[in-house]
C-alpha cells in the first residue's frame, strides 16, 4: 500500500494526508483529530478544513477525498457549542456566533457542491455539526456502529447545518419527527432516510482503503464518482446484514403526524403514544424535556424552507443561528447539558403556548439585508 504523506503537523486538530494510487492519482485524506472530544468540530478545525478542501478541488492530481474521524467512537459528535456558550455568557455573542456559523456553513456548502468524490466514513457517533459534514458528501458510508442524531432541541437550537434542505428528502413527516425528538438512528435508518449511501462493516476499512489505492482513477470527476460507487457497492455486498433500524418499523406511527394541523397537536400526539417500543419511548422523553422554542423553530423552519435551494436554506439558517445566540435558550441549553451538566435547563418559555409568535418570527427576519455573509457562495 502506498505510504501516506502527512501535509501538516500530526498534532493539529485536523490531519491532512495524501497517498498515491497505483496509476499515479492522488487520494486526499482528512482525519478529524480530537478523539477525546469525539472529534467535535471547533473553530480551528473549520478554519483548517475549508482552504484545504478548496485546494484539493482545484488540484487536478487529486482524484477523490476521504474524510473520517480519529478513533473508533465517533466520526464527529457535533459542533463545539461550549466555546459559543462562553461568548454568549460574556454578553456580546453576536460577532463570534455569526463568524462560527458563517464559516461552518461555507464549509458544509463546499462539501455539498464539491466536484470530486468525497467519501465520509461515518463510523460511530455522527451528530449535529458532524452530520453537516456528512450530509453533503457524495459517498456517505455507515457501519454497524453508526449512531446518527440531530440533538439540537436538547440545547435550545434547531437542526441546522443544512437540515432545512436534507430533512425534506426524508419520507413524509420523518424529518419533523427527528427534529422534534432528537431520536437517534442507526445505519439502516440512515440509508432509509437518505442520509447514507453505503453500509460497510467497520472492520473492512483497511480493505476499502486498499481498493481505493488500486482503483483505476480517471481524469474526470464523473468517472471517478462512478469508480468509487462501484467500489463501495462491492464492499457493501460483501458486508454483513445491517442491524434493523427503527424508523421504517415505526413509519406508520410517525407519518400520522401529517394528519394534524398544528404543532401543539403534533407534539401532543407524540407524547400521548402508548407504546412498548423503547426507541419511541426515548423519543417521547427527549421531546418532553426539550426546548419548546426549539420545537417551534423546527416546525417553522420546515414550513419556510420547503422548496428552497441549498444556498437559500443555509442563508436562512445563518440568520436563525445568529438569532439563537441572542435569545437565551441556546445559552441555557448548553449550560445545562454541557457546562454544569445538571440536565435541568431553565427554559424562558416552559411550554409551546408560552412562545410568542413575535419571537419565532424574529428568527426568520432578514437581518442581513443585501449584504448576506454567504452571498459569495452564489457564484458556485
Amino acid at each position: 500500500m502506498s505510504a501516506l504523506t502527512v501535509l501538516n503537523n500530526a498534532d493539529e486538530p485536523v490531519i491532512f494526508e495524501t497517498a498515491t494510487a497505483e496509476n499515479g492519482s492522488l487520494i486526499g485524506f482528512i482525519t478529524l483529530n480530537a478523539p477525546k472530544a469525539l472529534n467535535a468540530l471547533n473553530f480551528e478545525m473549520i478554519k483548517l478544513l475549508e482552504p484545504q478542501l478548496q485546494a484539493w478541488q482545484d488540484d487536478d492530481a487529486i482524484a477523490m477525498v476521504l474524510l473520517k474521524g480519529a478513533g473508533d467512537k465517533a466520526f464527529c459528535a457535533g459542533g463545539d457549542v461550549v466555546s459559543l456558550h462562553h461568548a454568549m455568557a460574556q454578553g456580546k455573542p453576536t460577532s463570534l456566533v455569526e463568524e462560527f456559523f458563517t464559516l461552518e456553513y461555507k464549509l458544509d456548502y463546499l462539501i455539498h457542491t464539491f466536484d470530486k468524490p468525497i467519501l465520509v466514513w461515518g463510523n460511530g457517533i455522527v451528530m449535529g455539526g458532524g452530520l453537516g459534514l456528512m450530509a453533503g458528501a457524495s459517498h456517505r458510508v455507515v457501519t454497524e456502529t453508526s449512531r446518527i442524531a440531530m440533538p439540537e432541541q436538547t440545547i435550545g437550537l434547531y437542526p441546522d447545518v443544512g437540515g432545512s434542505y436534507y430533512l425534506h428528502k426524508m419520507p413524509q413527516s420523518v424529518g419533523l419527527f427527528l427534529g422534534l425528538t432528537s431520536a437517534s438512528i442507526n445505519c439502516d435508518d440512515a440509508r432509509f432516510v437518505s442520509l447514507a449511501d453505503h453500509f460497510i462493516d467497520s472492520n473492512k476499512y483497511d480493505a476499502m482503503l486498499a481498493q481505493i489505492l488500486t482503483a483505476k482513477w480517471g481524469k474526470t470527476a464523473s468517472l471517478n464518482h462512478d469508480r468509487l460507487t462501484d467500489l463501495l457497492t462491492d464492499l457493501d455486498n460483501q458486508s454483513a446484514r445491517m442491524p434493523k433500524g427503527n424508523v421504517k418499523a415505526n413509519l406508520k406511527t410517525i407519518q400520522k403526524l401529517g394528519k394534524f394541523t398544528t404543532l401543539q397537536e403534533q407534539v401532543d400526539y407524540i407524547l400521548g403514544l402508548t407504546t412498548d417500543d423503547k426507541w419511541l419511548q426515548r423519543a417521547q422523553k427527549s421531546l418532553k424535556h426539550g426546548c419548546p422554542l426549539s420545537c417551534a423553530l423546527v416546525s417553522e423552519q420546515l414550513k419556510t424552507s420547503q422548496g428552497k435551494s441549498l444556498l437559500a436554506c443555509f442563508k436562512m439558517e445563518l440568520g436563525m443561528s445568529v438569532r439563537a445566540g441572542e435569545v437565551g435558550e441556546f445559552q441555557e441549553g448548553v449550560r445545562a447539558l454541557l457546562i454544569d451538566k445538571d440536565g435541568a435547563p431553565n427554559w424562558q418559555y416552559k411550554t409551546l403556548s408560552d412562545v410568542p409568535q413575535t419571537i419565532i418570527d424574529s428568527f426568520f427576519a432578514n437581518r442581513f439585508g443585501e449584504n448576506h455573509p454567504l452571498n459569495e457562495l452564489a457564484v458556485k
